[in-house]
This record gives structure tokens, C-alpha cells and sequence, in this order.
């Protein structure tokens, strides 16, 4: 299944940088990734870490869930578990499950993420600026610090915000981080 996301991102990246017609060369420019790299995440030669997702979304100004799977024009109103996409990000473990798609028809998304011990996630934009996100902590802890304001968050906590600038998710060295994310 991983690999088959894989494939379907990079089929994605493709599409989105011929409708936004850009070259790898302008691509590279505007988002500090290598042009070699863009084209091996183009051919599925490589996976894409969160933060790279990061950064084309934000240049194509999508959330990274929008950037990961097309659309859907119609939903499904119930989605099992089995249908629910998992992806990781191969440099740091990340996971994150689509428990509820982005859609046309409707203005939110949910995921389920886990961020192991001793890692950091940083991105640098939002997609949209004022990208309305609720975290909800199901177990671990987790620090979070956005547009410059450092949260701590523990299970049972939930951080409501809108998101204008950089982002950094980060846990300690003792404590793996589950939460709920929702974005508006």
C-alpha cells in the first residue's frame, strides 16, 4: 500500500507542477529542494519526507493531504478503517492516517499523526495562510511551536490556532506523540 501512495503522490507532484507550469529548474528556485530531487519524487524513485510535502504544498498553496491524494469531487460519508491511508515519512517515522479526506463538498479534514521519540517536523509556511488547525493529543507528549509560540501538549490537551507562519512539531527523547489532527 505504501508504495502505491508513493506512486500516486508522484503522480500528483507531476500534475500539479504542469497545472501551475512550472519547470523543475522554477520549482527548485522557489522551494529550495533540488531539481534532482523533485524529479526523482516525480518518478517514485524516492518517498517524500513530510517536510519536502511541506514545502510544495505550501508553493501550491494546498494542505499536504490535498497535495497527497486528488480531491474527491463527491464523498463517501462513511470511510472504514481499511480504506483509511497511512503514509510515512521515511527520514523520520511519521505517520499519518487520512481518517477524513479532503473533499470538495466539505471544509475539513481529519488526520491521525504519531510522531516517534526524538524527532522534529519543521515547516516553513503555511499552505494557506490562516489554516485553522485543532490538535488533540490522544497519548505522549508533544511541543509544538507556532508562529514563534512554543505550546506543550499532553494527552487529553487540545491547541486550536491558525496557522500563518512556520511550524516546528517536536518530541522529547522519552515521549512518542499521537494526536488528532483537524484542519479547516
Amino acid at each position: 500500500m505504501e508504495q502505491n501512495l508513493d506512486i500516486k503522490i508522484a503522480t500528483r507532484l507531476k500534475t500539479l507542477r504542469a497545472e501551475h507550469e512550472l519547470s523543475l529548474d522554477q520549482l527548485a528556485k522557489k522551494t529550495g529542494i533540488s531539481r534532482a530531487t523533485l524529479s526523482r519524487l516525480e518518478n517514485a524513485a524516492v518517498s517524500p519526507t513530510a517536510a519536502v510535502l511541506g514545502k510544495l504544498a505550501a508553493i501550491y498553496k494546498i494542505t499536504m493531504s490535498q497535495l497527497m491524494a486528488l480531491v474527491e469531487a463527491d464523498f463517501a460519508p462513511l470511510i472504514g478503517a481499511q480504506d483509511q491511508q497511512i503514509w510515512q515519512d521515511p527520514e523520520t517515522g511519521f505517520t499519518r492516517k487520512m481518517i477524513s479526506p479532503p473533499a470538495e463538498a466539505l471544509r475539513a479534514e481529519m488526520l491521525e499523526c504519531h510522531l516517534p521519540m526524538a524527532q522534529k517536523i519543521s515547516y516553513d509556511h503555511s499552505p494557506k495562510q490562516g489554516l485553522e488547525h485543532h490538535i488533540y493529543m490522544l497519548e505522549g507528549q508533544l511541543k509544538l511551536t507556532v508562529d514563534g509560540q512554543i505550546h506543550r501538549l499532553e494527552q487529553g490537551d487540545c491547541l486550536r490556532y491558525q496557522l500563518y507562519g512556520a511550524s516546528l512539531f517536536e518530541t522529547s527523547k522519552t515521549q512518542s506523540a499521537t494526536y488528532i489532527l483537524t484542519l479547516i
